[in-house]
């Protein structure tokens, strides 16, 4: 009898150990997908080097960055 996981069928083409990994690799990506979806992009750092702006340029300002953050 074919496995069913999350609306999807694993062939009985398989032999039952290889349906058995199938369906674990199939609720992994579920899974993996589950965890993307609510995580949102952080922009609270959105302006905070703008009191820089006078002092560097871009690409001055953007190895600065770096070094503050210890990269």
């Amino acid at each position: 009898m074919p496995a069913r996981t999350g609306g999807l069928v694993v062939s009985g083409a398989l032999p039952p150990e290889l349906q058995r990994e199938a369906e674990d690799f199939i609720r992994f990506l579920l899974e993996k997908r589950a965890k993307k979806t609510g995580k949102r992009l952080r922009q609270d750092w959105a302006g905070a080097l703008k009191d820089f702006r006078e002092q560097y340029t871009s690409l001055e300002l953007q190895k600065k960055a770096l070094e503050w953050r210890g990269d």
